[in-house]
């Protein structure tokens, strides 16, 4: 899995937020801001990995269990697919 290309990460005032840059502007012209946890998630699926991956790191990242880890993964995952920011590619 991976972040499609055209979406760049920034802090704003201790904010992180995502922006569409060049031809994906054309389709999301808007920004999403993401707390902590997003803001791990969207940095790991930008480099582009593998879910078992992305969740061995959330666990080794967060006090939190195996189920809670894969139900916040799986949400966000879901909500990149349903608005188009996310791809099957791995680099």
């Amino acid at each position: 899995m991976k972040i499609k290309d055209g979406y760049m990460l920034r802090e704003i005032d201790g904010v992180s937020v995502v922006v569409a840059v060049g031809e994906e502007s054309k389709r999301f012209n808007g920004m999403i801001r993401l707390n902590s946890t997003g803001t791990f998630l969207w940095k790991h699926l930008s480099e582009g990995i593998e879910y078992d991956d992305l969740l061995d790191k959330m666990l080794a990242a967060y006090e939190v269990d195996e189920q809670t880890a894969r139900q916040g993964i799986d949400s966000f995952i879901t909500k990149l697919k349903d608005n188009g920011f996310l791809s099957d590619e791995k680099n």
